[in-house]
C-alpha cells in the first residue's frame, strides 16, 4: 500500500508523452480551475504506475475497428454522483473544507467536514481527479 501524504495536493491520472527529447505529463484544467495547483508554480510530482498501463499500450498500438468499443477500465473516479459513502476526514483544504482520501488516494471534498470526522456523506459532483459531497445527516428516527 502506497502512504500518502497529507500534503496532497492534487491526485489525476495522465500518460507521459515524449515531445522533442522531454517527457510531458499534461494536467487537467480542472487542477486549476479548483485551485488545487496554480500555473507557473513549482510542486513535487509523485508517478505510480498504473495497473493497466501494459495494457492500454497494447490497445492503443493495435488499430480498432469502427464496430469495436473500446473496454472500460478502472482508471475513473472509484465514486458516482448519488453515492452515500462513509468517510473519515483527513486534513483541511486551503479553503477550510474537509478533505477525505478514498480508493486509490481519490479526494473527496467536504465542507463543514474536520479532522478526525467520521461521516456519511452524499457524493455530488465527480471530477476525473475529486469530487465533491456534502455531509448526510443521520436520521434521528433511525434505532
Amino acid at each position: 500500500m502506497v502512504e500518502i501524504s497529507d500534503s496532497l495536493r492534487s491526485v489525476f491520472s495522465a500518460q507521459i508523452e515524449e515531445r522533442d527529447g522531454s517527457y510531458i505529463v499534461d494536467v487537467p484544467a480542472s487542477e486549476i480551475e479548483h485551485d488545487a495547483l496554480a500555473a507557473d508554480e513549482t510542486y513535487r510530482v509523485a508517478i505510480l504506475k498504473s495497473e493497466s498501463s501494459t495494457s492500454k499500450k497494447t490497445q492503443a498500438e493495435q488499430p480498432q475497428s469502427a464496430a469495436q468499443e473500446p473496454t472500460p477500465t478502472s482508471d475513473g473516479p472509484p465514486v458516482d454522483e448519488g453515492e452515500v459513502r462513509d468517510v473519515t476526514i483527513e486534513t483541511t483544504g486551503d479553503q477550510g473544507d474537509g478533505i477525505a482520501k478514498v480508493e486509490r488516494g481519490y479526494v473527496v471534498i467536504v465542507p463543514g467536514g474536520q479532522p478526525g470526522d467520521e461521516l456519511s456523506v452524499e457524493i455530488e459532483q465527480v471530477k476525473e481527479n475529486v469530487a465533491f459531497a456534502s455531509i448526510v445527516e443521520p436520521d434521528s428516527r433511525a434505532l
